[in-house]
């Protein structure tokens, strides 16, 4: 028999953790391929693969991002090979799935709930032509649709077999997904974890097994899918610091964490990694104290505050924090409330998500005591409720995509704070009035190229007719050399004019003083390799002494040199120093 399970994913370089747990458990049974596209490739194409292999069962695993096209691929198969039976299984068929085997005639059987023995079984009783009554789990079509009672969670997760104990090199450079526990302390009704009661560990030798092989198959990135994964703070400590005893090259590991829960030995032992190693995820979604009630959430956000400023310190952590629009109680003031309690933190990434009511969460379970008007087709993204209006929900999105633009990818930093420190009361207000400058402008109907951020940005403060513009580009083009090593000046007043030559960059490279007391790493290092990774820009102000200062608007003109040394770290990519002193004694 030839079974097949397949998946769409978001993007080429991810890969789908569920299919392959399957495959794992039913490897004695009979052989199991693997099948992953994206939702981005040409559907005749997808239909194409899959009917040259000929399956006699296809199993799709299902998401709100892949639903629709899912579908389209199984009916599709069905009606040129009408043999093939086609099951569907996932988070976006758990909940509904009497509905889906009614409305959708090519679909044969749906996997509800933690899938592996309810497989097992399918393909045990396929070969052997027994009766599917007893296979807990499963919805499926005999004379009617027959949906069996729901599958108990496994005790055990150590019974389940590795899903990557033979793998040669097919995750090179790809996101791999793992997970060490399943489960979730909390009970947040925006999210489907909530539906399953209580938390379950893999065993450290286990976890210990499967990380080996995944830092030896060279993969970009294992992302871990714990929805807490510092739930227990022992295994977490463990298996970071296993992690770090193996020292891999090139690949980061994520984790979605709850930092309030993080003690002060957990934050002590955080200082150990080196740059760029682990990445946090941390929910924050909302700060406002009705709205955390209403969702159930536990959360003390003066202790996130103050772990995750405390973990910023360290510089070797990339921290990425979450806030979601649309929950309840939260208006468009509330958000923003919300927006400035986060953006003080500066964590290097705040993202601003939006509501889905998924399938089978409180929130959707209980649509109508908030007033939510949605789509129900994924991925069921909220339009309003009784707080937040749609129109509010555009101006959220306008302010999130410039957030995106501008402060996420970290090229902008000093000319953002300058902005924001000496006009406007908020960190929102800014990007309010940025996000209407960009509507004014028609700028969100084309894409934009990096450099043509830093020009659209100078024309914004140059349009709003703000104070000092003339220290301003100095700021920008101090931000734009620091993060821009290989790129052309943009051709706009940011261009370079005092960007001292090559040739004077030697000379000056070559007096002690600058290797003594600025770039120690290169010692004993020929000067034409140290050049290699460095800029020395002359400025009309002292934008260093700005920065340190808080951002205080000054008109007093100073000429300084400053020296910026490209590290290529994970996270601090750029040193930069004032030798003010030194060049004008030289040139």
């Amino acid at each position: 028999m030839r079974i097949i399970l397949a998946t769409l994913n978001s993007k080429f370089i991810h890969s789908n953790l569920a299919i392959r747990y399957l495959k794992s458990y039913t490897e004695n049974i009979n052989p199991i391929e693997i099948k992953e596209f994206t939702i981005n490739q040409n559907i005749d194409f997808i239909v194409s693969e899959i009917y040259k292999m000929r399956p006699d069962i296809l199993g799709f695993s299902t998401y709100i991002w892949n639903l629709e096209e899912t579908l389209q691929v199984a009916e599709t198969i069905k009606m040129v090979n009408p043999d093939t039976k086609i099951l569907l299984g996932g988070p976006e068929v758990s909940f509904d799935g009497e509905y889906l085997l009614n409305k959708y005639s090519y679909i044969d059987y749906i996997i509800y709930g933690e899938g592996e023995e309810s497989f097992k079984e399918l393909i045990e009783l396929s070969i052997s032509g027994g009766n599917f009554k007893d296979i807990l789990g499963l919805i499926y079509r005999e004379d009617k649709i027959i949906k069996n009672p729901p599958r108990p969670l496994i005790k055990d997760l150590d019974t389940i077999p590795s899903p990557y104990r033979n793998i040669s090199n097919e995750f090179d450079n790809k996101i791999v997904y793992y997970e060490s526990s399943r489960g979730c302390p909390f009970n947040c009704e925006f999210c489907l974890s909530s539906t399953i009661k209580g938390v379950r560990y893999f065993s450290l030798d286990r976890i210990k097994e499967d990380l080996k092989i995944l830092i030896e198959s060279k993969v970009r990135q294992v992302k871990f899918v714990d929805r807490t994964f510092n739930a227990n703070k022992r295994q977490a400590i463990e298996i970071m610091k296993y992690i770090i005893e193996e020292d891999p090259e090139d690949i980061n590991f994520h984790f979605e964490i709850t930092a309030h829960l993080i003690d002060e030995e957990m934050l002590q032992f955080l200082r150990k990694p080196k740059e760029g190693l682990f990445q946090f995820e941390i929910g924050v979604q909302s700060t406002n104290e009705e709205t955390i009630d209403a969702v159930g959430r536990v959360t003390d956000f003066e202790e996130l505050k103050r772990i995750s400023k405390t973990i910023k310190s360290f510089r070797n952590i990339h921290q990425h924090l979450d806030l979601i629009a649309g929950l309840p109680y939260e208006n468009y003031d509330s958000f923003k409330k919300s927006f400035n309690d986060v953006y003080g933190i500066k964590p290097e990434k705040l993202q601003l998500g939006f509501l889905k009511l998924l399938k089978g969460s409180g929130l959707r379970l209980n649509e109508k005591k908030y007033g939510y008007k949605y789509l129900d087709k994924p991925p069921y993204e909220v339009l309003e409720n009784n707080y937040i209006n749609y129109t509010d929900i555009i101006k959220l999105k306008a302010i999130e995509d410039l957030v995106d633009k501008y402060y996420n990818e970290e090229y902008f930093s000093n000319s953002l704070e300058f902005i924001i420190k000496n006009f406007y009361d908020t960190p929102f207000d800014f990007y309010e009035d940025f996000s209407i400058y960009w509507e004014d402008n028609g700028f969100f109907k084309v894409a934009k190229k990096r450099s043509d951020l830093y020009q659209i940005l100078l024309d914004f403060y140059l349009a709003r007719m703000f104070s000092s513009s003339e220290l301003f580009e100095e700021l920008l083009k101090y931000d734009y050399i620091k993060n821009n090593k290989n790129m052309e000046y943009p051709k706009t007043n940011i261009e370079n004019k005092n960007m001292i030559s090559q040739k004077y960059i030697h000379e000056i490279l070559k007096d002690e003083r600058i290797i003594d007391n600025y770039l120690k790493r290169y010692k004993g290092i020929p000067t034409k390799k140290i050049i290699k990774n460095i800029i020395i820009e002359g400025f009309n102000y002292d934008v260093m002494k700005v920065i340190a200062e808080n951002y205080k608007v000054t008109n007093k003109k100073d000429m300084t040199y400053i020296l910026f040394d490209f590290t290529h770290g994970k996270l601090v990519k750029c040193n930069t120093f004032d030798i003010s002193k030194i060049v004008k004694e030289l040139i």
